[in-house]
This record gives structure tokens, C-alpha cells and sequence, in this order.
């Protein structure tokens, strides 16, 4: 019998990125915006044109929530599998896709400061290792 012994890599950007409202408030409109984005995003009866336009719909949504600042294309990226938490003034958004441009303007159109993290390194955002 062989064994064979084979490294890989990840190819996952395990990204966090924080957005930091000046109150709840704020913060609970701006995840209402991105959970009303994603919701319709991820609908199946819905025409979200292409990467180089609007549908009307979309252009409604968006106008709805407030937030024209996207492209197009980056709507697709709340189709991705991106995780968002409300935690008091604050959204928490985990993820391993690189693309999360329409996530930081979202957040900055709302009024957030925002910081992004390496997950790997769980220190930048305040945590600390485990002890060995």
C-alpha cells in the first residue's frame, strides 16, 4: 500500500467586515437593506437583468432601500454566500468571497464606519489565540 501525502490551499478570503453605526437604529435600517437586497436577489421569479444593467424592479428596490450607489454586477454579490449580523450599532458580515465591494458602499451610504479583517487572524478584530 502508498500513501500519498498532497498540500492544497485555500482559495477563500475568510474576510470580516464591520460596520459601525452611529446608533441601533441606523444600523438596524442599513441590515434591513441588505436582507431586503438579498431576499430579492435570491428570489427565482424575479428579472434582475444583467451585469451591465438595471431591471426596472431592481431599480425600484434599490431606490426603495436607498442605496444607488452599486454596479449592476455587484448585486450578484448578495447572491453569494455572505453571513450579516445585527449586533446592537453594529453589522457583522462574514464571509469567504472576495467581492464584498457592494457591502462596504452599502454601509458607507448608511452612515458606517467601516473595517474589514482577515478571519484567519483572529487578533485584527480584537480577539485573542487560543493558548497552546
Amino acid at each position: 500500500m502508498k500513501t500519498w501525502n498532497s498540500y492544497g490551499s485555500e482559495h477563500s478570503a475568510n474576510l470580516v467586515m464591520i460596520g459601525k453605526f452611529k446608533d441601533a437604529s441606523s444600523a438596524a435600517k442599513a441590515k434591513e437593506a441588505i436582507d431586503e437586497i438579498t431576499e430579492y436577489m435570491t428570489s427565482q421569479d424575479t428579472e434582475k437583468a444583467g451585469p451591465d444593467r438595471y431591471s426596472d424592479d431592481v431599480m425600484a428596490l434599490l431606490r426603495k432601500v436607498g442605496f444607488t450607489s452599486p454596479s449592476p454586477a455587484e448585486l450578484e454579490q448578495f447572491v453569494s454566500d455572505i453571513r450579516s449580523e445585527l449586533k446592537g450599532s453594529q453589522i457583522v458580515i462574514t464571509t469567504d468571497e472576495p467581492d464584498i465591494s457592494a457591502f462596504l458602499k452599502l454601509m458607507v451610504d448608511k452612515g458606517a464606519r467601516v473595517e474589514v479583517y482577515s478571519g484567519a487572524y483572529p487578533e485584527a478584530n480584537g480577539e485573542t489565540k487560543p493558548e497552546s
